[in-house]
């Protein structure tokens, strides 16, 4: 059996709520809006009655509550996402065993609120949150109640990545050209992301987080010697802050928070190179199947298809698929999502 850790469906009370406030059709609202198996439940089904022994954790898309409304607002939008994924899976568990709840930092009291209603009432997987919040980094003191509640709730943290065409690449432009935003700009976000939790010692202060990233955690597998022997020597290209100083306060090694305390997906578009590198660098009992489904070109189904077909190549042993396939998340929800 394959459980895909990392779907996204974006319900119909959701949908709705957006359109009201005037931000379904925008930006990439719009992207969304041109997948029908993202918001078509019928559509869904028939896309993965094409694939026997696979079922999927279902969790919302983009874009993030905070860029729709009003921090006095997102707690209400979350709630209508996670009710609606929840009455999918309680109808269809056979295709869903699980959903991932949506929160937003924008309103950390009520991001609290929610992730518990979520996971003792909904019985969710976990809860989601972005990169950022409204271009704040997740590091920063007023979220620490936020990491605290769910280190306590013992469930993962899916971490999407969130960047939009306004963070420009270069200081001299204004946005980003021919969606380098998305392309490059998520991988970056999610690589920098994590070097923000380490760094802060969120990881320290919460050893029992569990937080998930995206893509096999972007750029990260490809540039083990920079954040290992490079980031060794952090402090010597800085002069105005004691960054050795940091180095030695934090309980490990940086390479080995990267590679030992987050837990990566292989949801890399359909790449052998990506999931070969993401395989190498992170160890076996931390990687989780996932397809980003539906955002292939075939809008459902090739990236299922394709990344079943990469890790079935590669000659792994069954009980390193196994981890991969359904025992890492199975153990890290606390779920048994295989019946």
């Amino acid at each position: 059996m394959r459980i895909d850790a990392y779907t996204h469906f974006i319900p119909a009370g959701i949908l709705a709520a957006m359109d009201r406030l005037g931000a379904g059709q925008q930006g990439i609202g719009k992207r969304m809006r041109g997948i029908p198996c993202i918001y078509d439940l019928d559509a869904r089904l028939r896309m993965l009655d094409e694939f026997p022994d696979y079922a999927q954790i279902i969790a919302y898309s983009s874009p993030p509550m905070e860029d729709v409304a009003g921090p006095d607002k997102v707690e209400e939008l979350c709630r209508i996402i996670n009710d609606g994924l929840v009455d999918i899976v309680s109808r269809h568990r056979d295709r869903f065993p699980g959903f991932v709840a949506q929160v937003s930092l924008a309103d950390v009291p009520g991001a609290i609120r929610e992730a518990t209603r979520a996971i003792i009432d909904l019985d969710a997987c976990g809860v989601q949150i972005y990169t950022n919040v409204c271009g704040q980094p997740i590091d920063l003191p007023e979220y620490e109640p936020f990491w605290d509640a769910v280190e306590k709730l013992d469930k993962p943290v899916w971490i999407h990545p969130a960047r939009r065409a306004d963070f420009a690449d270069y200081k001299s432009e204004q946005k980003s050209l021919y969606e380098i935003w998305w392309t490059f700009g998520w991988s970056y976000e999610t690589a920098a992301m994590m070097a923000r939790l380490v760094f802060s010692k969120v990881l320290d202060r919460h050893p029992g987080l569990k937080p998930i990233v995206h893509h096999f955690g972007g750029i990260v597998p490809m540039l083990d010697g920079r954040i290992g022997p490079g980031w060794d020597q952090i402090g010597t290209r800085t002069s105005d802050a004691d960054y050795a100083s940091l180095k030695q306060s934090l309980k490990k090694r940086p390479l080995d928070y990267f590679r030992e305390s987050f837990y990566p997906d292989t949801a890399v578009f359909s790449s052998t190179i990506g999931t070969q590198a993401g395989l190498a660098f992170y160890p076996k009992e931390n990687i989780l199947f996932a397809t980003d489904c539906p955002f292939d070109p075939e809008k459902g189904p090739g990236f299922i298809r394709d990344t079943q077909k990469i890790l079935d190549s590669l000659g792994l042993p069954q009980e390193t698929l196994d981890l991969i396939y359904f025992k890492n998340i199975e153990r890290i929800t606390g779920k048994t999502l295989v019946k």
